[in-house]
């Protein structure tokens, strides 16, 4: 049976004796913030001569608990095992301070070793384990109190297999020699999950941007940019702040007055009229570095057949590797290495030296391009 663990004393008595590493995982809600709100923590803790390893599932909602997860979280020598952790990631941080680390993440190295890439918890470890867990409790309200015996079953599944799993993940990688491949990307989720920021450039993730001339997309970074702080400070979900078609509708449109805003955000159906005045100083403020901003229309001018050359050449490579798709450069990856002619940082470590002897002659300069 899972224990329920509801004061940083009980924590913290099962840390006395300091494990090398332990399974982890959360429940959290995002559905009206921004932020994930940490509802539930599960812990994993082996024990001598025990098969089955002890399962705490930790209250966060309690007085001193993210206080008292916090050192644990962050003690380098205990390795975490997790499981596509990088909303975790973020919600721990929000919630205690911290990003967990060292991690092992047995998604990615099952994706590594070859079995699959974007396998999901439960099909992993029936592949690995031969357990069928079931489905369950994935749309429950984990901040109800208290939770129902079949919440916290399967809050303690979600645990309950990483140790086998890490095991048989970690044999095949050093099998195959890609153990610090692993190491790389986890060191990089847990700096990506510490750094975590908005996107300097939100407007090139917006398709309808690709049809908006120079000061347009100017002027919807402008928002975007405002969009993003405020939905942070606030904690609100972005879409609640200002949703993509306005914003996008108020970006073509350039409003010459404070009024004539006005008018177009009361004619919209979901219209933030309450921020007409925080929009408008957004929107008439131009940014340090909007000259700089990339073109969302590059899309439309990208040298396709060299894109697909790119991809032909990552394609190659995964197959000689035992690679699943996606998993050695995914095509965003490569349209950046394509517009900008600089390696993106996640193509960097093994995976650039696994892929620039192919690449670099497709990225050369033509015969005679001066």
């Amino acid at each position: 049976m899972p224990l329920w663990i509801d004061t940083p004393a009980a924590l913290q008595a099962h840390f006395e004796a300091k494990p090398a590493r332990i399974g982890l995982d959360t429940e959290f809600i995002r559905e009206r913030t921004y932020w994930p709100q940490l509802a539930l923590v599960q812990i994993a803790i082996e024990r001598d001569g025990e098969d089955e390893p002890t399962i705490l599932l930790v209250d966060p909602l309690r007085p001193g608990m993210t206080q008292a997860l916090a050192p644990i979280l962050a003690d380098t020598a205990i390795l975490k095992l997790v499981h596509s952790p990088s909303e975790d990631l973020v919600a721990f941080k929000h919630a205690c301070g911290v990003v967990p680390k060292p991690l092992f993440d047995t998604q990615q190295a099952a994706a590594l070793a070859g079995i699959g890439g974007g396998l999901g918890y439960q099909k992993l470890v029936e592949q690995l384990t031969g357990v069928a867990l079931p489905k369950g409790e994935t749309r429950s309200d984990w901040m109800r109190r208290p939770l129902s015996p079949s919440q916290l079953e399967y809050a303690a599944d979600d645990v309950r297999h990483l140790f086998a799993m890490h095991d048989a993940l970690d044999g095949q990688l050093g099998q195959l020699g890609r153990r610090q491949w692993l190491a790389e990307d986890a060191a990089r989720t847990v700096v990506n999950a510490e750094n975590e920021a908005p996107e300097r450039w939100p407007h090139l993730s917006m398709r309808s941007a690709q049809f908006l001339d120079r000061p347009a997309q100017q002027r919807l970074l402008r928002l975007l940019r405002w969009r993003d702080g405020y939905a942070r400070d606030s904690d609100k979900p972005r879409s609640w702040i200002l949703d993509n078609e306005l914003a996008v509708a108020i970006a073509r449109q350039a409003p010459t007055d404070r009024d004539a805003l006005q008018r177009q955000i009361e004619a919209h159906p979901k219209a933030p009229r309450k921020l007409v005045d925080a929009i408008w100083a957004a929107l008439s403020a131009p940014l340090a570095d909007e000259d700089q901003a990339p073109d969302a229309g590059i899309a439309e001018t990208r040298d396709k057949q060299r894109l697909r050359q790119l991809q032909d050449a990552v394609a190659g490579r995964s197959a000689a590797l035992g690679l699943p798709d996606g998993v050695l450069a995914s095509r965003r990856w490569l349209e950046a290495l394509l517009d900008h002619g600089e390696w993106p940082d996640a193509l960097s470590g093994w995976r650039r030296a696994a892929l620039e002897p192919a690449l670099a002659p497709l990225l050369a300069p033509p015969a005679g391009a001066g």
